[in-house]
């Protein structure tokens, strides 16, 4: 029986033993990314056409799908559109820490101004594609409009386009149709955050040219107190992302430095107990002098300046 979806070839090797030297602005030890998901209104919902109401990344995990509306699921994640993202904002803008933001393209133009509001103050906008759903549920045709809608969503709000990219749920031809409804669009994608694999930006070759893949995180991310088994208390937020840290500073300061990413969601992190251990682990960072606080577009720029690509990448699209 033929293997299906045999592309993309796959690279499970990586650097190895043998990582990049990797020298980050200032000598940095650690490149650290702050990634604030700004995802509500796209969800799955009646109202948006879906068949059913959405159920994950909620305070009420383990919840059934529903037919119809559901009013406290809605409000969970209005929460975080109109209380806990400005909670966010102001925690990073009081400590002068810049971010990347996923958006996704749905919320952004339901809620404009929070996006308006982040680039202003000097962040980065990344693509989280149209609506925050399953693609796999999703046909290559609608897949491609959802690409073109969420970049034309972001620039509208900010009157930039992403050079940036994470979808998430991710389908089998996800990864294609971004490559090539940025290459019709004539924009620049910087770089693909669909990857969980490495602690370091690597590249991958579509069509003859160099992808590059700037990994995301599900560990050291605040869904984990909305999935089993995850943090059960904001301590255990804390602790887990300061013993992440101080391994990965270890490391660069012992000649391989690294990246760290941290995920955030409005509705999530944003809610006041929350938000008070993400203020401590803040506060822990800038207390390090050796450290890189900065954006994914800034990542993949000096990654492209100083690592840029040669061919014979291993994955392949």
């Amino acid at each position: 029986m033929a293997a299906m979806h045999a592309k993309p070839a796959r690279d499970v090797t990586g650097y190895g033993a043998n990582p990049p030297k990797v020298s980050w602005p200032g000598n940095a030890a650690l490149a650290v990314n702050f990634v604030i998901n700004y995802e509500e209104g796209g969800e799955n919902s009646p109202i948006n056409g879906d068949t059913h109401t959405e159920v994950f990344l909620s305070e009420t995990p383990g919840g059934t799908p529903r037919q119809i509306r559901d009013p406290n699921m809605e409000s969970l994640y209005e929460y975080g559109s109109r209380a806990g993202v400005w909670r966010l904002m102001r925690l990073f803008k009081q400590r002068n820490m810049n971010y990347t933001c996923y958006a996704v393209g749905k919320a952004v133009e339901m809620n404009p101004s929070v996006i308006a509001t982040m680039h202003a103050d000097g962040n980065e906008i990344a693509s989280h594609n149209y609506r925050w759903i399953d693609y796999n549920e999703v046909g290559e045709r609608r897949t491609r409009e959802h690409v073109k809608m969420s970049i034309e969503a972001i620039k509208n709000a900010c009157g930039v386009a992403p050079v940036g990219f994470y979808c998430g749920r991710v389908g089998p031809n996800t990864r294609r149709a971004i490559w090539d409804e940025y290459k019709k669009l004539g924009l620049p994608l910087l770089y693909d955050a669909d990857s969980y694999s490495d602690d370091l930006p690597y590249w991958m070759e579509v069509d003859g040219e160099g992808l590059l893949i700037v990994p995301y995180t599900l560990d050291q991310n605040d869904m984990k107190f909305a999935v089993p088994p995850g943090f059960s208390s904001p301590d255990g937020f804390f602790t887990y992302l300061k013993d992440a840290f101080d391994l990965l500073l270890e490391e660069g300061r012992n000649g391989s430095p690294k990246m760290m990413s941290i995920g955030l969601h409005c509705r999530i992190v944003g809610k006041p107990g929350r938000a008070a251990a993400l203020a401590r682990f803040m506060d822990y960072v800038k207390s390090k002098q050796d450290v890189w606080v900065t954006t994914r577009r800034d990542i993949a720029l000096h990654w492209k300046k100083h690592h840029p690509y040669t061919g014979g990448a291993v994955a392949k699209l």
